[in-house]
């Protein structure tokens, strides 16, 4: 058991993890991409990411203050939740996702403890690829760090590409006044993955060890076609087209994932 460490006044330490997942789908006629948006409008919609979320909230530790989500027209939705280390008064919370109304500490925890998240349905008339982007933020101060949902938040969304960014900002100090600018030991994101996602993936690192500033960046390794079609059987698909639409959503995977068109 890692010993905890002795710091002298609170932890000052900002902990903030970006978390974006991209999802791919072949989806040929018009129809098809206004039935994919609507469905991913469904699937993903404030109810359920504000549900994501508060798991996310208990996951690390934390206690959820106020909670602010939106659906938008023609597609989207945002949501924001308000987190603070501590434990409020029972009589002070809302029991549906402990939404708290402790008015006077609120206020000091609105600009350090949140956790949002905001999704980006999108495809173009000239191609048949339609996207899903959902960026997920979670930054939280003092002793809660938000690495341990990364499985969790994976297994929440259709994962084809992955970006996830971990930094870990100012300093505290411990009882004899030194600074220390972690309080936790850290090589990787990817040690915060369980072995059996990180086996569906390539991944990559870039990480900057003196700016305690990690990157991490996954593709998924072998995707079936018959998951990436809408409401299409792939049998009913000659070879050849089956072939095609592959190389479509590969090529699409790879430009997300390098952050580059390929020509």
């Amino acid at each position: 058991m890692e010993n905890k460490l002795k710091l002298y006044g609170f932890n000052n330490l900002t902990k903030s993890l970006s978390f974006n997942i991209y999802d791919v789908c072949y989806a040929k006629s018009e129809r098809e991409q206004r039935d994919y948006i609507t469905y991913i409008d469904e699937q993903y919609n404030s109810e359920r990411l504000t549900h994501i979320l508060c798991r996310v909230t208990e996951m690390i530790g934390a206690h959820v203050l106020n909670i602010s989500k939106q659906d938008y027209d023609p597609q989207g939705a945002s949501v924001t939740v308000l987190i603070a280390e501590q434990e409020f008064p029972k009589d002070k919370i809302d029991r549906s996702c402990n939404l708290g109304h402790y008015a006077d500490t609120i206020v000091g925890h609105l600009d350090k403890s949140h956790v949002t998240v905001h999704t980006y349905p999108e495809f173009h008339p000239g191609t048949a690829i339609a996207t899903f982007r959902v960026d997920i933020d979670v930054a939280t101060c003092g002793e809660i760090s938000p690495l341990n949902t990364l499985n969790y938040l994976i297994g929440s969304f259709d994962s084809d590409i992955i970006t996830a960014d971990y930094r870990v900002r100012g300093f505290t100090r411990d009882v004899d006044g030194k600074k220390l600018f972690m309080d936790h030991p850290m090589a990787s994101i990817q040690n915060y993955i369980d072995d059996e996602t990180l086996e569906k993936y390539d991944a990559v690192d870039i990480n900057v060890y003196q700016a305690n500033l990690f990157h991490t960046k996954m593709l998924i390794k072998e995707p079936e076609l018959q998951n990436y079609l809408f409401n299409r059987d792939v049998l009913e698909i000659p070879p050849k087209e089956r072939l095609k639409i592959s190389n479509s959503l590969r090529k699409e995977m790879i430009e997300i994932f390098s952050g580059a068109n390929i020509f």
